[in-house]
């Protein structure tokens, strides 16, 4: 099971990259927000100019529906990818957990397989609710191919058991709630950053990166799409991070809070996530600043994941762990 889950991670990285050459394909040769167009598009249209004839009813011309073009169907093709892609995402997970005997969250590489889990899943769900981001899936599945060889290459670590550490149901409470909210982070990442980049092309900004704003969805929709994920992933990390962390924290050390490197940057994500979503709120700020605080907050997220792993010291450093 485990050389399988190996063999699966190898071809969901693949089948992610096939999905953003894809996703890239239509992003350079599609139609500008086809589904856009194609809504508002008239359904019916009139032969002439003139009035109806009075001798009988207008005569009606429904238009054919437009084959689609080169672009969009290398979307779809991306679409199809993208879904085998999770498919075998999850069979990498679930095999890794087999082969452990235990959920896989143990060591970095299983929780970065486990977010980018969840991250995958929220954004094809997000992309079959809402079809007109489909741009966005070349930044969606460029940041798994990313987060998954970073795994692959820096934080692989061989199947064993849990250390003592962990070993409690408090494992279950605290790490399942924080993967999913940090793959719900994931997933709002990458609208927030399109927003920010589709806002600046909007202004009239011209060079790089804003140029990249030409093919993608509506600013607003973008912005409203990077709230409500954030929205819904705060109150699962609050109870991931500050409730039942600290009791398993006193369960299995004997004190709530230890300022313990890890402890203390999710703390600090959580208040850098909570001041997006006041200032979300705020009228007076503007809906770029609060984008901006909710990218610092997913930065603060990624040094959590990486860079307390790698290196400091402390009692979460389970990096190389079983």
């Amino acid at each position: 099971m485990a050389e399988l889950s190996n063999q699966l991670m190898a071809l969901t990285v693949l089948a992610y990259l096939a999905a953003m050459v894809c996703y890239a394909g239509e992003y350079a040769f599609g139609q500008r927000s086809r589904i856009g167009k194609a809504a508002a598009r008239p359904a019916r249209q009139l032969v002439g100019s003139g009035a109806p004839l009075e001798s009988g009813p207008p005569v009606i011309k429904v238009p054919a529906p437009a084959k689609p073009g080169k672009g969009e169907l290398a979307g779809r093709i991306a679409v199809v990818l993208n879904l085998i892609a999770l498919a075998l995402h999850l069979g990498a997970t679930v095999t890794r957990g087999i082969a452990a005997d235990r959920m896989p969250w143990g060591n970095m590489y299983e929780y970065i397989l486990s977010v980018t889990l969840i991250g995958s899943a929220v954004w094809v769900t997000v992309l079959l609710r809402t079809p007109a981001v489909r741009h966005l899936g070349l930044f969606a599945s460029l940041s798994l191919v990313v987060l998954l060889g970073a795994a692959g290459l820096v934080a692989y670590t061989p199947v064993g058991p849990l250390v003592p550490a962990l070993n409690s149901y408090w494992y279950i409470f605290h790490v399942s709630t924080i993967i999913i909210s940090s793959g719900i982070f994931l997933a709002g990442a990458v609208p927030a950053v399109m927003f920010l980049i589709k806002n600046g092309y909007d202004e009239g900004k011209r060079r790089f990166p804003y140029t990249l704003g030409k093919r993608v969805p509506d600013a607003g929709m973008l912005e409203r799409l990077t709230f409500r994920l954030h929205a819904f992933a705060f109150p699962l990390f609050t109870f991931g991070a500050l409730i039942a962390g600290p009791l398993w924290a006193e369960a299995s050390w004997g004190r709530y809070w230890g300022w313990d490197p890890k402890e203390v940057w999710a703390f600090i994500s959580w208040i850098v996530y909570a001041a997006y979503l006041h200032a979300r709120a705020t009228p007076s700020v503007k809906r770029t600043v609060a984008t901006w605080i909710a990218l610092l907050g997913f930065v603060t997220m990624l040094m959590n994941l990486f860079g307390i792993n790698l290196f400091f010291e402390g009692l979460h450093s389970y990096a190389n762990a079983g």
